[in-house]
């Protein structure tokens, strides 16, 4: 039954690119490319818009525009590409708001307010667990897969890749856990978790895009509020140049406008743990990108790098190779 209101959710035509081994490959890395690459161009987003690291409220604002337009480049473009307004059904609504609320609200609404009271080396191992929980939740509470050995363990040699990648260069950088802290990140994380087995889920029956495109609309639209209502600010800094500073925000609303919707359809045309473990390239593809594009390049040496993605890549292959358990019959 699953498989064909799938058929009807996403046309045969994107089942055939996004559910083929390269389809999904080229999809997943580009959305992870484009997730790593966010990492400091929010860094010079907050220069370029006078944000403090402290300024919980502006960073939760700023999010909050960031999301809302993200949301409606998608709706504009894809108005476009059909010739006809790209917005939600009736039926769709009880679903965006549900998704919207652990994809957007509460997965960042917990990272960045904990991301305040935590240190930053700690956060990233937590946020790298991401995947560990999508898998496990597939198996355990949505029951859309069998935990298997194999699924196990490339999660654990990829999350090796990402844990060396984020303690490279930290000298006495202690492991810590607060509740208000890192026990937040956690929180995000398990929402983080929890929507990507929802939009698994819910692309049974209703068009994945849209669902990305409108819970980002409605979650960065109360993301927005809450920011302003908690004394947020978010305008270019007196010293920034106002067209580059916005034109960065507008990319950063592109990043995730695309990054999410190629993530969404990948995710729709295939098992959740096959698209899941390329989550652990997110923080390789941010170390390096912030090593051009910040000039962090004493942060990791090449020689960790470079074992560090052979570490993910193995992940990755070992999660997606062919199953050697037998599959369910199905029609």
């Amino acid at each position: 039954m699953a498989e064909t209101s799938q058929k009807a959710a996403v046309s045969p035509k994107t089942q055939k690119i996004f559910g083929s081994w390269a389809g999904m490959l080229a999809a997943c890395l580009i959305a992870c490319f484009l997730w790593g690459s966010a990492f400091p161009c929010v860094k010079i987003g907050y220069a370029f818009f006078g944000i403090a690291a402290s300024d919980t409220a502006s960073i939760i604002m700023f999010a909050g525009v960031r999301f809302t337009l993200a949301g409606l480049l998608v709706v504009a473009a894809l108005s476009i590409a059909r010739h006809k307004p790209f917005l939600p059904e009736k039926r769709d609504l009880k679903v965006i708001g549900i998704l919207s609320l652990f994809q957007t609200i509460l997965q960042y609404l917990f990272f960045y307010v904990g991301l305040a009271h935590a240190t930053g080396v700690t956060s990233s191992i937590i946020e790298a667990t991401n995947t560990f929980f999508s898998v496990l939740l597939a198996a355990l509470v949505f029951r859309n897969e069998r935990l298997t050995t194999r699924k196990v363990l490339g999660c654990i040699v990829g999350f090796a890749g990402v844990a060396l990648v984020d303690l490279a260069g930290q000298t006495g950088a202690g492991f810590t856990f607060t509740l208000a802290g890192e026990g937040l990140v956690l929180a995000s994380t398990i929402a983080a978790a929890t929507s990507s087995n929802l939009a698994k889920r819910f692309s049974e029956e209703h068009d994945p895009v849209l669902l990305s495109a409108w819970q980002f609309v409605f979650g960065g639209l109360v993301m927005l509020i809450v920011g302003a209502v908690a004394g947020g600010h978010v305008a270019p800094a007196p010293a920034s140049d106002p067209v580059a500073s916005n034109l960065l925000l507008l990319y950063l609303a592109f990043i995730s406008a695309a990054a999410y919707s190629l993530w969404s359809v990948a995710l729709a045309c295939n098992p959740l743990s096959r698209v899941a473990v390329f989550g652990f390239m997110n923080p390789v593809f941010g170390v390096i990108l912030s090593a051009l594009l910040l000039n962090e390049g004493s942060v990791l040496d090449p020689a960790t790098a470079i074992i560090s993605l052979v570490l993910v890549s193995a992940g990755i292959i070992i999660v997606n190779r062919p199953a050697e358990e037998p599959k369910p019959a199905k029609a």
